[in-house]
């Protein structure tokens, strides 16, 4: 069995979208509850409740997490309010104790996505267990890595599976904590349109102010759900304080979330013509970025004959001004325009680094 045979029915039980909230990380008794309380008063739709339980952090030193204790704590909101549980599990150990705590849900963090040898591990640990599992996408960009966590799931019986999209870590300064590089997710839905897709806006924006724009730009694509991180006293949490909200926040935003129909009956003929459209502009940027990088190459055999330096910063400021002008002429995002122009001269760069090497 591969991927693209699975059923993946789990999903059906729960709302459409499937909402998993509740505080980064459990910290006590108290806050468990009174977070599961207000989320349940607040008439936010949630189909199940995290915590976490281990916290991976990048130093040592600091919180990671009460441990088995909050499982306890788990349990009893579970009882006390009927919400479905999750938390992540990184090694054998965590995945033992969760489902000896009958934990409802869990899932493999992108630190651990990262390393198929961990992945291999929790895999074993979860043999054949019929809890949804769901996956993070790596710290790093690569879609290669994602795909393999699934398949050692699958390798070992596991087949109520999903995916979350949290973003991906970058040493640029941006907006975002983690960019969320949608084109590798999309990629990812495009091959395994079966396998159920969440969008994780806490770990993506690192703050309160981006979380709804983007779990609806995750929802216009055709996400089926969200991990999002609620506090019942989110300024003094003690793990990422600044992109957890409050129940009555998160209810808010629930409720003006849209999910969109991947279905277009009725629309066929009018979509098409827009498609042809697009394909026709398509195939136009195809010809003359091929026409720009001929240009390129008569550039670097220049360079070449007279021993000059491929990068010319000088002109490369000059672009970025040129992209910055455009984007403010035509009414397109800025930061759209700079990718494109980085991704072209990056293309001409290696055009012409071929004709430096070329004997």
């Amino acid at each position: 069995m591969n991927l693209n045979e699975l059923k993946n029915d789990w999903i059906n039980d729960f709302a459409n979208p499937m909402i998993i909230a509740g505080p980064c990380s459990a910290e006590s008794e108290s806050q468990m509850l009174e977070t599961a309380k207000r989320l349940k008063e607040s008439g936010a739709e949630i189909s199940a409740f995290r915590a976490g339980i281990w916290k991976p952090r990048t130093k040592p030193n600091g919180f990671e997490g009460v441990g088995v204790i909050g499982l306890n704590w788990l349990k009893k909101v579970k009882e006390e309010f009927g919400f479905k549980t999750a938390t992540e599990v990184a090694n054998a150990h965590h995945v033992f104790a969760a489902l000896e705590a009958d934990v409802d849900i869990l899932w493999i963090g992108a630190r651990s996505t990262v390393n198929p040898f961990t992945v291999q591990e929790i895999a074993q640990a979860l043999r054949g267990t019929n809890k949804p599992i769901l996956v993070k996408n790596p710290v790093n960009p690569d879609l290669a890595l994602w795909i393999g966590a699934l398949e050692r799931l699958l390798g070992q019986g596991v087949e109520n599976i999903g995916a979350i999209h949290r973003g991906f870590s970058t040493y640029q300064k941006t907006k975002y904590r983690n960019i969320p590089n949608w084109q590798i997710a999309l990629d990812f839905k495009n091959q395994f349109p079966n396998v159920p897709l969440f969008i994780d806006p806490s770990h993506i924006c690192g703050n309160r102010t981006g979380l709804a724009g983007v779990a609806q730009e995750a929802f216009n694509v055709g996400y089926q759900g969200a991990i999002i991180e609620s506090h019942c006293d989110p300024d003094n949490a003690w793990s990422d304080a600044s992109q957890q909200i409050t129940p009555e926040v998160l209810a808010e935003m629930i409720n003006n979330l849209q999910v969109r129909n991947s279905d277009i009956s009725g629309y066929e003929d009018e979509m098409g013509k827009h498609r042809t459209l697009i394909s026709d502009m398509d195939f136009q940027l195809i010809e003359l970025l091929s026409q720009r990088m001929k240009v390129s190459e008569k550039i670097g055999k220049l360079k070449k004959e007279n021993n000059i330096a491929i990068f010319q910063p000088e002109r490369w400021k000059v672009i970025t001004e040129y992209a910055t002008q455009k984007a403010n002429e035509t009414g397109m995002s800025q930061e759209f325009i700079e990718k494109v122009f980085k991704a072209i001269h990056e293309e001409s760069i290696e055009v012409q680094n071929h004709i430096m090497i070329d004997k």
